[in-house]
């Protein structure tokens, strides 16, 4: 059962990352996330001095004044500046995300505002549901859910933040098949969803939550209403029909994988998705 449910979401990361990122990671690496082993902790500043000893010697100037401002800024304004600074000339000049995200994590906890914490937060989570590094997938899912904290922290009521906070232990943690970390973000949905049924992002990822932890009757009536709601959600569909796959109704899976082709209009994207139907028939 649980090696069915890491392939129904592996199934679905793959399509959706195809679609959304353009990337063709192969199924299998998808489902080999072992999480519950205890991954060795990804060292983003170890990556950041590694990734200096290869800028050209203007870049090399450019950071150090950015880092300088850092540590003789006299207020943490001026800080919160300099961390934003570094985040986006990490991110416009040099595309590398994870130099970025360190940054911008920062920023937002120093800033300590519900917008700084919670942009912040929804970036990471972003980040890790397209992540398939293992390490990197673990360090994401820690800084999303210490952000979606703080900012619960300032607004307890607020509902999209304790969606983002499930949603970050259920595509993060959840993911490699951690029962008790999945659990943590479907009790923050849960929370959610009782107070609006009608809460579709709540029961998006409670659909997610459910297809992650085997319970795929569950997942198919999450995804169901979602669908039933937003007939051209493409995202519901795609896991719709991986939790029908990985529950072995073939056909109802084959015909929610051939909306999802319609749906997404992208010949890369049908082309992974016809390899999933392949292998159902």
């Amino acid at each position: 059962m649980k090696k069915q449910a890491l392939l129904a979401i592996a199934g679905a990361v793959t399509v959706l990352l195809l679609f959304w990122f353009g990337r063709t990671t192969e199924t299998k690496k998808a489902v080999q996330l072992p999480m519950t082993s205890g991954p060795k902790e990804f060292d983003v500043q170890q990556f950041i001095n590694s990734t200096k000893l290869k800028l050209s010697p203007e870049q090399e100037v450019f950071i150090s004044k950015l880092e300088n401002g850092i540590s003789r800024g006299n207020v943490p304004a001026q800080q919160v500046q300099a961390y934003n600074s570094l985040a986006n000339f990490w991110k416009d000049s040099l595309q590398l995300l994870e130099p970025y995200l360190f940054y911008l994590g920062k920023a937002a906890k120093l800033d300590n505002s519900e917008k700084s914490l919670t942009f912040a937060g929804q970036i990471f989570l972003e980040a890790l549901r397209g992540e398939q590094d293992e390490s990197k997938l673990s360090w994401e899912t820690r800084e999303a859910i210490e952000l979606f904290e703080n900012a619960i922290r300032l607004n307890p009521a607020n509902d999209d933040l304790r969606i983002g906070l499930g949603s970050a232990y259920v595509y993060g943690k959840g993911r490699g098949g951690n029962p008790e970390e999945t659990m943590k973000g479907i009790q923050e949905l849960l929370a959610v969803a009782r107070k609006d049924s009608n809460n579709m992002k709540a029961q998006m990822v409670l659909g997610v939550g459910g297809l992650v932890s085997g319970q795929f009757d569950k997942a198919l009536e999450r995804f169901q209403r979602v669908v039933n709601k937003e007939p051209e959600n493409l995202e519901a569909i795609a896991y719709l029909a991986d939790a029908y796959a990985a529950k072995g109704n073939k056909e109802e899976a084959i015909k929610w994988y051939t909306i999802s082709k319609r749906l997404a209009n992208n010949p890369r994207y049908a082309e992974e998705v016809d390899k999933r139907i392949k292998s159902l028939q």
